[in-house]
């Protein structure tokens, strides 16, 4: 018998499996640790335009999509008209099919919207219409869509720079009605790269928030702690950082103490100088996370903004990034040594963005855990390319294979889209799929309480333990 498409029981292969959604993981809050959604949009409570407003804007999944399918650039990021973009994502829409885009697609037009209807040229116009029409109740502002998908709290990522304050005007406004958390993550990238050309201007801004002026690497180091000061005043709780990989190397303070002066005197930084900078600064950082109780994320491995015609065209991030082949195993257990050696690595999530450094990753994590807690150190959720069936489903079963899949902690957006939250639901299907399966195959006990407890646990109270947010 054919399953019909997208239906209660989607992607749920047994009886087990849907029992397990069902009773245990489809009502849970939402913990999304790490996004990239506008603080302004969530502190003003938002509503947007119409549907390409709050759909197509800033999202490179669907505008590679489309670049792929043959639609101009005028339709993706030009001047073509909001309604004109969103007829030729619907013109790509069936194209998609085995893309994760096709799923997420129309899980979010069931969820934010209830149209069951699938997305094509025939019917664009009136699902066009519909969402419109919705978008304009107040219901459907950013808090409201948010409340909607049970959404407890929010992890933005942020410029050391920024003021916060959006952060403080929500904080200001939370209520018992609309409890809310949103909370900034601290994003020093632009300091970790001194070879590129904005890294001067990076340190200038920084000047500014601080009021004082940065002449020297420890004048920078004590300007990055007034800043983790100030965002930790304001709850934050995370760092972030997107590298390509990190180095096995050792630098000493008169090394970057040095290198950092070529760069203020704008002379050359050669590529050692480059990598010994980046592995001094994160090292001192990673200690001032660890006084704090931060949790310190490392996003490694994407060869990023790969078109030059279009990132001189359109700017950078535009979708032309991919999987880099860089070695990830040397530099990455000598920079976890480095701090663990010394009692000062922070709470880690590892991520990788390229599949064959799946196990790498996951036996990496396992050399650091101290005892202190579950899971100190985690391998984190199918990232960026992998976070679809496929993706999740490796990352998950390599997880189960060489850690404890029980203490994981679980799902995250990483995404610039306020209708991107069905993606949590896409992964607790996925979860409970894969251990219905086992259950099924004898390979686990029919133990529903014991398992139900574990995809909770997975799906959100590992990270609301891990994190204590709340």
């Amino acid at each position: 018998m054919i399953k019909p498409f997208l239906d209660e029981n989607f992607l749920l292969q047994n009886k087990t499996s849907e029992r397990l959604f069902h009773e245990f993981a489809k009502d849970l809050p939402i913990i999304d640790y790490h996004n990239h959604l506008p603080p302004e949009d969530i502190a003003t409570d938002k509503n947007f335009l119409n549907l390409t407003d709050i759909w197509l804007k800033g999202d490179h999944y669907k505008w590679r999509a489309m670049r792929a399918n043959g639609v101009d650039e005028a339709f993706i990021t030009g001047n073509a008209s909001d309604e004109e973009k969103f007829l030729k994502w619907a013109e790509t829409v069936p194209y998609t099919m085995r893309n994760p885009l096709y799923h997420w697609t129309h899980l979010e037009l069931q969820r934010y919207f209830g149209i069951h209807d699938l997305l094509s040229p025939k019917t664009a116009r009136s699902i066009y219409q519909q969402a419109n029409e919705q978008l304009q109740s107040p219901a459907y502002s950013v808090k409201g869509l948010l409340k909607k998908m049970k959404v407890e709290v929010i992890c933005t990522t942020d410029d050391p720079t920024d003021s916060l304050a959006f952060h403080q005007s929500h904080a200001q406004q939370r209520t018992a009605e609309s409890d809310l958390n949103m909370l900034p993550t601290f994003r020093p990238d632009k300091f970790l790269v001194i070879h590129k050309p904005d890294f001067l201007d990076a340190v200038k801004a920084l000047e500014h928030s601080i009021g004082k002026a940065i002449s020297t690497f420890d004048e920078l180091l004590a300007g990055l702690e007034n800043r983790i000061d100030f965002f930790a005043k304001h709850g934050c709780q995370l760092s972030d950082h997107g590298l390509a990989q990190l180095f096995a190397v050792s630098f000493t303070s008169g090394d970057l103490r040095a290198i950092f002066e070529k760069a203020r005197t704008q002379q050359s930084i050669s590529a050692r100088e480059a990598t010994l900078f980046q592995t001094g600064l994160l090292y001192h950082l990673a200690t001032l996370y660890h006084q704090h109780n931060w949790t310190m994320q490392l996003h490694l491995g994407p060869i990023r903004n790969n078109n030059s015609r279009l990132m001189q065209q359109v700017g950078a991030d535009v979708g032309c990034d991919s999987i880099g082949d860089y070695p990830q195993a040397e530099g990455l257990s000598a920079f976890l040594d480095s701090l663990d050696k010394e009692n000062k690595l922070p709470k880690t999530i590892l991520y990788n963005l390229n599949p064959r450094d799946n196990e790498l990753f996951a036996t990496m994590m396992g050399n650091f855990n101290d005892g202190s807690m579950p899971g100190k150190v985690q391998w984190g959720s199918a990232w960026w390319f992998l976070d679809q069936k496929d993706g999740m489903e490796k990352q998950l079963n390599t997880l189960s294979n060489m850690g404890l899949l029980s203490r994981f902690i679980g799902m995250l957006t990483d995404s610039r889209s306020f209708l991107s939250f069905p993606r949590h639901e896409y992964f607790r299907r996925i979860l409970c799929n894969l251990i219905g399966k086992d259950v099924h195959n004898g390979e686990l006990p029919h133990d529903e309480d014991w398992l139900g407890k574990i995809v909770q646990q997975i799906c959100y109270y590992n990270a609301r333990e891990y994190f204590q947010f709340l």
